[in-house]
């Protein structure tokens, strides 16, 4: 494995760990603010983080820029608030096994050999496994898993795309801008019926920098040094993150089922670590 490689690697995991945590944070405020309430303080945080830190000239943006950077604006406001309300109407475990298939679309289209598209299938049977999704008859929550999973394959695409166009994390901070812009009503609702402040506010503000400012950045870094479908199929760890995050974090105990899929994902992951060891570094 390159050095790039393994410090994309690296960056991946503590990417999907940031997240993870995050995510079990923000829980806290959904009662408070809701999902889009939470979404929204995300989208603030970020932009006032990463504009002073990437400093981007919109002025300057070319056309081949600015529109991979409005459509990575629209997947940063739909791809959390879509999966937030899928969990709300189908449950959680389907509506995250329904948002992996975003990422493992993307590692099944990028496969080369049968080792990739192995990891790639075992990593969704993993995911599977861990969550056991159930029936449902809500077509509308299903419809809004399919659409977190559409964004978050968008979100892999247009990162890589833009690390080549943009430099820093010009194409982050301005993108979480624009998605901020879009959120304003949201927060002028909630101070309105004087419900963002407090508890609730607090969480959403610690959400908004692990599960936004710092994946953000580090999926763009990730993206730079290896290819889209190794970052496909790493996407998978998210699902075990989150379980682990939802046992330490919010004192969820984990079933037998659960801790088998999260041993096949992992091995899944091992496979296509090992497998990329003597690739060629990505230019």
């Amino acid at each position: 494995m390159g050095k790039a490689t393994a410090a994309g690697l690296a960056t991946m995991a503590a990417s999907a760990a940031s997240n993870q945590v995050g995510a079990a944070v923000g829980a806290h405020a959904f009662a408070s603010i809701g999902p889009a309430g939470v979404v929204a303080v995300r989208q603030f945080v970020a932009a006032a983080v990463l504009l002073p830190v990437a400093r981007p000239d919109p002025r300057r943006f070319t056309w081949a820029q600015w529109w991979p950077t409005l459509l990575l604006a629209l997947v940063f406001g739909t791809m959390n608030l879509s999966l937030y309300t899928a969990i709300d109407r189908v449950g959680l475990g389907l509506a995250v096994t329904l948002e992996f298939l975003g990422p493992l679309a993307v590692a099944l289209a990028g496969s080369r050999t049968r080792t990739d598209l192995l990891c790639a299938v075992a990593a969704g049977v993993g995911v599977y496994v861990l969550v056991l999704p159930g029936p449902a008859r809500d077509y509308a929550g299903i419809g809004l898993g399919l659409l977190a999973a559409a964004c978050w394959a968008a979100y892999i695409l247009l990162n890589r795309l833009l690390g080549k166009r943009l430099p820093g994390l010009q194409a982050p901070a301005a993108a979480t801008a624009v998605s901020a812009l879009a959120y304003l009503p949201v927060a002028a609702a909630l101070i309105v019926a004087g419900r963002l402040h407090g508890p609730g506010l607090l969480y959403a503000v610690a959400a908004g920098v692990l599960s936004s400012v710092i994946p953000y950045a580090a999926d763009l870094i990730a993206l730079r040094r290896v290819p889209t479908q190794f970052f496909g199929v790493m996407m998978s760890i998210h699902p075990v993150l989150a379980a682990l995050a939802g046992l330490v974090l919010l004192g969820e105990v984990l079933a037998v089922h659960e801790w088998a899929g999260i041993a096949i994902v992992v091995s899944a992951n091992a496979l296509a670590v090992a497998s990329h060891r003597r690739t060629p570094e990505p230019r």
